[in-house]
């Protein structure tokens, strides 16, 4: 596949979510459940962060028990987390940040993948080597919406995901810009809730969410 038909397929994919929830598994019992509570609100495509030791092993189980679901692989960040990601077979992949090795080994490798940008430079960087999608990552810290749309100004074909302090209260306004094809948080599955096992606490804010996105 080349650089540009992952890039295609990545768009495409991050469009029909909209809103794709940042998921920090700590309990590998937790990941089956939670990942049902989600698709069962309308909010299929997951991020699992490889923030904990059994973060693989959870989306490896999301992929096998909960067929809607659509798994990608978040906080990649070096060349060996993506084979990782990439062997797993998940679809897709995302990093806080980028490196040239990173950049180097997602140019080379199957799996469609938002590297993370916060700076024109960065941008500059992921654009040599082909990636016009990107993670806007820490949105509100690196500037919010003001930051946002000053990088448009001077690269009007990028699309972002921006992830970082964006929650239920402004997730519209980020998808109001034209630039922006999706955005991430955690907001969807809050850890108390997570936790204490209220899944239909969490389906019930997916669709919350999706209902005032919508209606926006």
């Amino acid at each position: 596949m080349t650089a540009t038909a992952k890039q295609d397929q990545l768009t495409a994919l991050f469009k029909a979510a909209t809103v794709i929830p940042v998921l920090t598994i700590e309990r590998l019992e937790d990941a089956v459940p939670l990942a049902r509570s989600l698709v069962a609100g309308g909010v299929r495509t997951l991020e699992v962060t490889l923030r904990t030791s059994v973060a693989i092993e959870a989306a490896r189980a999301m992929m096998a028990e909960v067929p809607d679901a659509i798994v990608g692989i978040g906080t990649i960040l070096n060349p060996n987390d993506l084979a990782r990601a990439e062997k797993l077979g998940v679809k897709f992949g995302i990093s806080p940040g980028l490196t040239p090795d990173l950049l180097k080994a997602a140019t080379d490798s199957a799996l469609p993948f938002a590297p993370g940008i916060a700076t024109a430079s960065e941008l500059m960087m992921a654009l040599a080597q082909g990636f016009d999608l990107a993670k806007f990552f820490p949105a509100e810290q690196a500037g919010g919406i003001k930051g946002l749309r000053a990088l448009g100004g001077p690269f009007p074909n990028v699309r972002f995901c921006p992830t970082g302090g964006v929650g239920e209260a402004n997730a519209a306004t980020w998808l109001a810009e034209p630039n922006v094809v999706a955005v991430g948080g955690s907001w969807l599955c809050p850890t108390a809730e997570v936790r204490a096992g209220n899944w239909a606490g969490i389906t019930a804010i997916c669709q919350r969410t999706l209902k005032a996105l919508k209606a926006a």
